[in-house]
């Protein structure tokens, strides 16, 4: 099956929840980019050897979940934890976590679902992501799939944070086998490498969060390259590969 032809290319960039379906069953490895802020928290508690389980609801279902496998259910921003990469900085190093999320649980349940090994990428961890998968899968077929957010009415809103931060790990994959969708998303991170914390600070997620008062957040996710962390997704729940 050659989805809009990106399957002739070994390495592709897909959008949302519909996106990670189209793509998965015809890769060997699947990165989640949630930027704002589901793979940057997985990314700062994983560093701390957390174990995260994401989840697509936070709803009374979510507790007992927790409760299924024995975890600390992560809360709304303002409490600790929750899905702020800032309230994770104090976490107990080998917690279990749940972390409801709309975007990013859901876009890495959906593609675990095909076999494919699924990571969770972000600015932080970008070129940690792009090296082990050239260390340890160098002719692999890889897609990286930015979560986007959602309107009101439930459909995805393309997020820019997450096309630049799928950029980033894309561009360090080299230049052979890119799908134009993933060339346009390594030139979209290339136009913004140098001021990445201010694009951040000013776009939409970003203003929305900063609004809500969660600034510290959207300066955590801006940080490139700063965490050589690698969220491996394996039976359930994303854990640090050594």
């Amino acid at each position: 099956m050659d989805v809009f032809g990106q399957t002739s290319y070994r390495v592709r960039f897909e959008w949302g929840a519909e996106g990670v379906p189209a793509m998965a069953p015809f890769s060997h490895v699947v990165v989640i980019v949630d930027v704002l802020s589901f793979t940057t928290c997985v990314d700062v508690a994983v560093a701390r050897d957390a174990v995260v389980f994401p989840y697509r609801y936070r709803e009374d279902s979510a507790i007992q979940y927790a409760q299924s496998v024995g975890a600390i259910l992560a809360g709304k921003r303002g409490v600790v934890p929750s899905l702020s990469p800032a309230s994770l900085l104090g976490l107990p190093s080998h917690s279990r976590l749940v972390l409801p999320s709309p975007n990013g649980s859901t876009c890495t349940l959906v593609a675990q679902q095909s076999g494919a090994l699924v990571l969770a990428g972000c600015l932080r961890n970008a070129q940690a992501i792009s090296d082990f998968i050239q260390e340890q899968y160098p002719n692999a077929t890889i897609t990286v799939i930015a979560c986007g957010e959602q309107w009101p009415s439930g459909m995805l809103r393309p997020a820019i944070e997450d096309f630049i931060g799928a950029g980033a790990i894309l561009s360090q994959l080299g230049p052979t086998g890119l799908s134009p969708e993933a060339k346009m998303a390594i030139e979209a991170y290339e136009s913004v490498r140098s001021d990445i914390p201010t694009i951040l600070a000013e776009c939409s997620s970003g203003r929305e969060l900063a609004t809500a008062g969660f600034p510290e957040d959207v300066a955590m996710a801006s940080d490139l390259n700063t965490s050589r962390t690698v969220p491996l997704f394996v039976n359930g729940a994303y854990r640090r590969i050594p």
